[in-house]
């Protein structure tokens, strides 16, 4: 009787990994200096190390374009190797900025800077490094206004929580009687208290008349302690807010400078020259008539993901990009785990404010929002509609297809008729008959 050949005793001849990278260089970054690694054969020295200065950075392409060659992998340190990103860009080489994470070295092995950049240079040889996403140049600067302007915005906030915060210590409860005291209203009063003005009754006369607490409630709030530091740090606060408010306005004006200098993909013809419009043009597609995305939400998703989707061959890959699929870890054909990945992305985390403004949307996605609520929990469920929402926004920007809102009542039924297929389904497997009431 013959014995079956078992596999698992073959002995494997593991023979050295092909190279799929030969010309390809390994850098590690740092603040001050970056450490270089070719292949041995193409300089006699095949480690060298560069300043960071500009000069330097120039000296180390244009030695790597000497060396032959075409394909850099380099640590993502901080913010340091942005810079040393932008030079090698200019020289033509493909970059890719590695996770420090998936360069590790291996256990019992000596770490060193001379080292790092050798086994950066190997493993990028041997095609085993992954490049991070990284939009062109047009996008990047895109980003940096928004980056700032998203600053600006959460510094004004704090602003007014340092104002909010010395009027309740002098016990003016200006903000129990105006729901906003950085609008006209609230900006008036607080202009006069600042100018030296304590009289509740003249305070309380520079409301609008749009105030639904009357005047005396108004003046009534308006007794207080006026230490002299608090009004300093009033002062202090509604500056800042000020200057804030202001830089912000610069901010969206060269955001829409900006903007203008986009290639057009959409022809639209006695438009009015408003935001929506502009991101119209450029996009090819309106965003914002998916529901729950605005104008504002539509700019920070693509100033983060770019306007053309083919980093990503699919929509999957999209959606594990943003970290807003299940990220299933299965052992032994169990499903051990199923949360998404914890990843910090900003057009992530404005998807997912996006799902939670459908709360009372009159729409489909709003009406698939509740029942998920419903079943699920508000955070299950807004992850899983910005998941949707991501998987709209891939479609449209990757194919160019426009939106249809098919409306509430649409969603409603074809709800109820994958209920009735499902109840068919399982009164079928119990050898019953479904029967309308």
């Amino acid at each position: 009787m013959r014995r079956k050949k078992n596999n698992a005793n073959k002995s494997v001849n593991l023979q050295v990994l092909p190279v799929v990278n030969p010309n390809a260089a390994g850098i590690d970054v740092g603040a001050k200096e970056h450490l270089v690694a070719v292949p041995c054969d193409r300089d006699p020295q095949p480690v060298r190390t560069f300043q960071a200065f500009t000069p330097d950075l120039h000296e180390l392409a244009a030695w790597l374009k000497r060396c032959g060659i075409e394909t850099v992998a380099l640590e993502s340190t901080g913010i340091y190797w942005i810079s040393l990103y932008e030079v090698l860009e200019q020289y033509g080489f493909e970059i890719r900025v590695v996770n420090a994470r998936h360069v590790k070295h291996v256990p019992g092995r000596t770490k060193t800077d001379v080292l790092d950049c050798q086994w950066i240079q190997k493993l990028h040889s041997f095609g085993l490094l992954n490049g991070s996403f990284r939009p062109d140049q047009q996008i990047r600067k895109l980003r940096t206004y928004m980056r700032l302007r998203d600053n600006l915005v959460v510094a004004s906030t704090q602003a007014v929580h340092h104002m909010q915060k010395a009027l309740f210590e002098m016990n003016v409860q200006l903000s129990n009687v105006i729901s906003d005291i950085v609008g006209e209203t609230g900006l008036t009063i607080l202009e006069a208290i600042i100018a030296g003005k304590r009289d509740p009754k003249q305070l309380a006369a520079l409301c609008s008349s749009r105030i639904k607490a009357s005047r005396e409630t108004v003046a009534k709030s308006l007794h207080g302690n006026w230490d002299g530091a608090l009004l300093f740090a009033l002062k202090v606060a509604l500056e800042t807010y000020r200057f804030n408010q202001i830089k912000i306005q610069a901010c969206d004006c060269c955001i829409q400078h900006h903007l203008a200098q986009f290639e057009s993909r959409a022809e639209l013809i006695n438009s009015p020259q408003n935001l929506k419009t502009q991101l119209h043009r450029v996009c090819g597609v309106d965003l914002t008539k998916i529901p729950g995305i605005k104008e504002q939400s539509a700019q920070i998703i693509i100033s983060e993901v770019g306007l053309g989707m083919t980093k990503w061959k699919t929509e999957k890959q999209f959606c594990s990009f943003l970290g807003l699929c299940p990220n299933n870890s299965i052992s032994g054909g169990k499903v051990l785990h199923r949360a998404t990945r914890k990843v910090y992305n900003r057009a992530a985390d404005t998807l997912r404010l996006c799902a939670q403004s459908l709360t009372y949307s009159k729409s489909a996605l709003g009406a698939k929002y509740r029942r998920l609520k419903a079943k699920l929990g508000a955070p299950k469920a807004i992850v899983a509609i910005a998941h949707h929402l991501a998987r709209l926004v891939y479609r449209m920007l990757r194919y160019g297809q426009n939106y249809v809102e098919k409306g509430i009542h649409h969603y409603e039924l074809k709800f109820r008729l994958q209920r009735i297929k499902w109840l068919k389904k399982e009164a079928h497997s119990l050898n019953l008959q479904l029967v309308a009431a």
